[in-house]
C-alpha cells in the first residue's frame, strides 16, 4: 500500500513562512527514485502545479507565481519531500498536495499533473492579509 502524508500546513499572516513535508510510507514504497511534485487547489479552482523535483534533487521547476519564494527539496534517506514557502501571500491559500511519479524513475522533474500516480490527502495553507 502506497501512502503519502503531508504535514506543516496552517494559518499564517501575509509575509510569513511555512514548511510543508511529505512523508512516504508503505511496506515496500520508497520515493528515492521517483520524481515528486507539489500541487495546490484553491476553493472553486482547478488543482494546479506548484513545484517538482527529480529523484536526485538537482532538477527542479516552479510555477511562475512562486518562483523566488518557494523552495522544493528532498531527503531520500528520510523518504521525505519538502516545500519551504516564504513571503506567503493571500493568493497562496489552498490545499497543498504532494504527489509521486514512479513512471519517471531516475527521470527529470515533471511539471504536469498527468503523470503523477500517487497523491496525498492534502494539507490546508491559509494566508491572512
Amino acid at each position: 500500500q502506497v501512502q503519502l502524508v503531508e504535514s506543516g500546513g496552517g494559518l499564517v499572516q501575509a509575509g510569513g513562512s511555512l514548511r510543508l513535508s511529505c512523508a512516504a510510507s508503505g511496506r515496500t514504497f520508497t520515493i528515492y527514485t521517483y520524481t515528486m511534485g507539489w500541487f495546490r487547489q484553491a476553493p472553486g479552482k482547478e488543482r494546479e502545479f506548484v513545484s517538482t523535483i527529480n529523484w536526485s534533487g538537482d532538477n527542479t521547476y516552479y510555477t511562475d507565481s512562486v518562483k523566488g519564494r518557494f523552495t522544493i527539496s528532498r531527503d531520500n534517506a528520510q523518504n521525505t519531500v519538502y516545500l519551504q514557502m516564504n513571503s506567503l501571500k493571500p493568493e497562496d491559500t489552498a490545499v497543498y498536495y504532494c504527489a509521486a511519479a514512479p513512471r519517471f524513475k531516475y527521470g527529470s522533474a515533471w511539471p504536469v499533473r498527468a503523470g503523477y500516480d500517487f497523491w496525498g490527502q492534502g494539507t490546508q495553507v491559509t494566508v491572512s492579509s
